[in-house]
């Protein structure tokens, strides 16, 4: 018995030590499992389902990094066995794009099946993976026996970070930064840097004109080393029209719907390229195409709502925001449209914080002010957004035109200035400060406060002279003012 014992006691031992060294060896690998990938559980269906629409619909040459995310986010949904299939078909694809060197692009996908499989408790095929990685590691003399130090490896980390949404896209840019660094002429890389540059281009769209639009160059080299690629041309086109070259940006829409490349990809960003023109019947039957295909993105029913929303604004303009009769029911059908959007996008992706904002303001154009409120409230308790910035500016403009509350409106721009974010949002933070300061003043009502405000505002102009000047005016008055003027 007690011999019996013994042997089981070292089984058991040599297999947690076996156990162990291969959870630290699994740890060295670059891979999916290994990246950090920044990812909510309520992001991952959104996540699936764009992974699953590019796969299908998105012209590319570069399909092996996909199919290798689409493995992990089964693998996330606990779907071991699928995630086992989609890795095969990275390996068929490797085959297919990359005969040249298929070891060395074969790492990640080893590394993810090894991962796989150790989660899946079968410790032998995890080894045989790992001892395949070892092997290509030792045929190109790499210093260390998991891990692999070179561009392709680089590349393929930034397409992973840059799929995962905007927390990712620092590290992405830095990625596709060191990979092309080694390798400037490297088409998959200069795409990848391309599109990292102009996802969250947006939100300094301000600055870019100042810059002639860095994103501008990185741009026009992919589509140099992928002269085929609509799906780049198109981001293109988005960026010229944001930095103001739409007749040239228009050039490059019209020459990528003429493609019968990613044409579900390109409907999309001409569709939003046509609504920022003014265009929004066209922006309209180009997304109303691109969603037969794919009714499932979010991307594509906030699009529908903003258009939406956007004739219902052109209707009250041309009436000078009196608009009566057929007009006035047509601005409501639009606002409900856009609120039927809106809420589909939420369905889809429930973080999508931009549509919360719009989705709200929608609320509130139909009076319906505490559904508004509760909206806000909802997409405000979210936590590490990065959009915190712009909820506060569109919830300040809810709080002063819709519950005529200045106060609170002003808590909330402040909220959104303490943000340390260059943006074109910060400019419109500090716009609607100084109205609002130049308001009172005008109404002689709480001097003293909007002297200090006008303070502020300057002194985030960089407007020191005048900045001063303000603070001494709310200091001299604050020394024997009525107290009622604050």
């Amino acid at each position: 018995m007690k011999q019996t014992i013994k042997i089981l006691t070292i089984y058991f031992h040599s297999k947690n030590a076996d156990e162990y060294l291969i959870k630290d060896r699994l740890e060295q690998l670059r891979c999916h499992f290994t990246w950090t990938l920044l990812i909510e559980d309520t992001e991952i269906p959104d996540l699936e389902n764009r992974v699953l629409e590019e796969i299908q619909f998105l012209d590319t040459k570069y399909n092996v990094g996909i199919h290798n995310l689409l493995a992990y986010v089964q693998h996330l949904k606990d779907q071991n066995e699928e995630a086992l299939k989609s890795l095969k078909e990275a390996e068929d694809l490797i085959q297919q794009e990359h005969a040249n060197q298929p070891d060395l692009r074969s790492l990640v996908t080893w590394g993810n099946y090894a991962w796989v499989y150790y989660h899946m408790g079968r410790l032998a095929e995890t080894q045989t993976y790992l001892d395949k990685v070892e092997n290509t590691c030792a045929k190109f003399a790499n210093p260390s026996c998991y891990r692999m130090e070179c561009p392709e490896m680089d590349c393929e980390e930034g397409w992973a970070l840059l799929k995962c949404g905007g927390k990712n896209y620092e590290r992405a840019k830095a990625c596709f930064e060191k990979a092309l660094e080694a390798d400037p002429e490297n088409p998959e890389s200069s795409t990848g840097y391309a599109i990292t540059l102009f996802r969250p281009g947006q939100l300094y769209i301000a600055t870019e004109k100042r810059k002639n639009g860095f994103s501008l160059c990185p741009l026009r080299q992919a589509i140099r080393l992928n002269p085929e690629d609509a799906y780049i041309k198109a981001l293109l086109a988005l960026k010229l029209q944001d930095v103001g070259h739409e007749a040239e940006g228009e050039k490059y829409i019209e020459e990528a719907l003429t493609s019968k490349s990613s044409q579900t990809y390109v409907w999309r960003y001409a569709a939003k390229f046509y609504r920022r023109k003014g265009s929004l019947d066209e922006a309209l039957r180009l997304l109303k195409k691109a969603l037969q295909a794919t009714p499932a993105s979010s991307f594509l029913h906030h699009q529908m709502g903003i258009c939406y929303r956007n004739q219902m604004i052109q209707i009250k303009q041309a009436t000078n925001n009196q608009p009566r009769g057929l007009n006035g029911e047509k601005i409501n059908r639009l606002v409900q449209l856009a609120i039927e959007q809106f809420q589909k996008t939420l369905q889809l992706k429930p973080t999508f914080k931009l549509a919360y904002i719009d989705l709200a303001e929608m609320y509130a154009e139909m009076g319906l002010h505490r559904k508004a409120e509760d909206t806000f409230q909802e997409v405000l308790d979210m936590k590490n957004t990065e959009e915190l910035q712009q909820i506060h500016y569109h919830y300040g403009r809810f709080q002063e035109f819709h519950n005529k509350s200045e106060d609170k409106a002003i808590t909330q721009y402040l909220k959104g200035l303490k943000i340390e974010k260059m943006s074109s949002t910060r400019e419109k933070l500090l716009n609607a400060l100084e109205k609002l300061a130049k308001k009172r003043l005008q109404q002689n009502v709480h001097i003293v406060q909007s002297f200090s405000l006008l303070g502020l505002v300057h002194k985030e102009k960089g407007e020191v002279r005048k900045a001063l000047e303000c603070y001494e005016r709310a200091l001299r008055l604050a020394t024997g003012l009525n107290p009622e003027l604050f």
